[in-house]
């Protein structure tokens, strides 16, 4: 098993780029089975994940071609239908949560798909409810397979649809879509997602000959229509990638610049890290993140403290809430973390008291961070990261820990950031694979 040996308590300097967006990407690679033309997609990350994908894409018969590291071109004229029912898939998109919307696509193109167990951390329980009542809706009927929690489902045609989503899932609002768009006669989403991945998708798929209006709202109204076309599509930033790389500024008191961030579509996501007291410049698309001796976070207007939560867009994102609490520990003040979606996230937060760090885990979904304002510097230890965000926030404690620290199961961190230790290392970082 990889690890990283990480030796701490040295400042950063330099720029570094944010990658393409991951939750983006298993969405738009996924709606190339949508048309039997050719689509090209560019800024892919070339992370685990993505790969993961592309790669159960070409056992299904896509016929891909990487055009250069970070764009790829697919054409899905002779998928293997039939591969779908091999222990072979069943297996490989069991390793993949993102396979989940694969669905969507292949039940509106060719009328059956199949859902694995889902893959990737261990962050709490991801339902499928949100996917399997959105397909059956619009008449797919399932056949669950408990002995190998396996889903078949099959629909001779689908239906055009009225849902009101139990909750604004994002990649259950992708498959819905997805299989809306060619599902006959008219659709109606009401309490969707809005994340801009999920515009991006939407953008992509009009851009095939979709019809789609209410993008950027939480109502969409979809007009079917027969087939789709080919098209090109450059995906955005990776936000998360770009709130971890100002946690890691402020954390390891580092001059960076983060450049290609998005700006217009982080929404809320600067101003919390300006509610933690962390400067940021911005200028033209590009973040700079200026060295500070200390940052002190807010209070509420009337003097209580802070509480940051996760909530849907354009709320604040629960995959910064990681992010968010560790740079709280080296702050000065105190901040409630309230993590709603996931009951597991949190646990990562015994390894940030082993490093001596000053938290309070109140339950699966809370805790309270009292800011260390530096006095006392985290001190470098192994553990063991149980997901891709929690690794990340363990990743800059450790950058900015005195001493050395082993991040054992990088895996997780290779899921969702490409050379890491690579771009890392080019702003100074002493971090080593191992």
């Amino acid at each position: 098993m990889n690890a990283f040996e990480v030796n701490g308590g040295k400042r950063l300097n330099g720029s570094i780029t944010a990658q393409g967006a991951k939750n983006e990407a298993l969405q738009v690679i996924s709606a190339v089975l949508l048309t039997s033309e050719k689509v090209t997609i560019s800024n892919i990350p070339d992370i685990l994940d993505v790969n993961l994908l592309i790669e159960l894409l070409g056992e299904m018969n896509v016929r891909t071609e990487r055009l250069d590291p970070h764009t790829c071109s697919f054409r899905a004229d002779q998928v293997n239908v039939e591969y779908l029912r091999s222990e072979d898939y069943r297996k490989k998109s069991g390793r993949l949560r993102g396979s989940v919307m694969l669905a969507g696509p292949l039940l509106a193109r060719y009328k059956k798909a199949y859902i694995a167990k889902p893959g990737g951390d261990k962050i709490g329980r991801r339902r499928l409810d949100t996917h399997l009542i959105g397909f059956g809706k619009f008449g797919a009927k399932f056949d669950y397979q408990a002995d190998e929690y396996f889903f078949r489902l099959s629909a001779p045609v689908l239906k055009g649809t009225s849902l009101l989503l139990d909750e604004p899932s994002v990649t259950g609002t992708a498959n819905i879509i997805m299989a809306a768009v060619l599902a006959e006669g008219n659709t109606e989403i009401y309490n969707a997602a809005c994340e801009p991945y999920i515009q991006q998708l939407c953008k992509m798929l009009i851009r095939m000959g979709a019809r789609i209006s209410g993008i950027g709202s939480n109502l969409l109204h979809i007009e079917g229509v027969r087939e789709l076309g080919g098209t090109e599509h450059r995906m955005l930033p990776d936000m998360i990638e770009v709130g971890s790389f100002i946690g890691l500024a402020a954390m390891t008191q580092s001059d960076i610049t983060i450049r290609q961030a998005g700006i217009e579509h982080l929404g809320i996501i600067p101003e919390k890290f300006r509610q933690l007291g962390i400067h940021l410049d911005i200028k033209g698309d590009d973040i700079h993140v200026p060295s500070q001796e200390i940052y002190e976070i807010q209070t509420f207007l009337d003097g209580s403290v802070l509480t940051i939560y996760d909530h849907p867009w354009p709320g604040f994102t629960p995959d910064l809430l990681s992010i968010v609490l560790v740079v709280a520990t080296q702050a000065k003040g105190s901040v409630l973390i309230h993590q709603k979606m996931f009951e597991s996230r949190l646990f990562f937060v015994d390894k940030l008291i082993d490093m001596g760090a000053k938290i309070i885990l109140c339950d699966p979904h809370r805790a309270a961070v009292i800011g260390l304002a530096r006095e006392q510097k985290l001190r470098g230890i192994t553990m063991t990261t149980p997901d891709i965000r929690a690794g990340v926030a363990l990743l800059i404690a450790a950058l900015s820990a005195e001493g050395k620290s082993t991040i054992q199961n990088i895996d997780q961190i290779d899921r969702g950031y490409q050379y890491i230790d690579e771009r890392l290392r080019e702003l100074g970082a002493q971090i080593r694979r191992i």
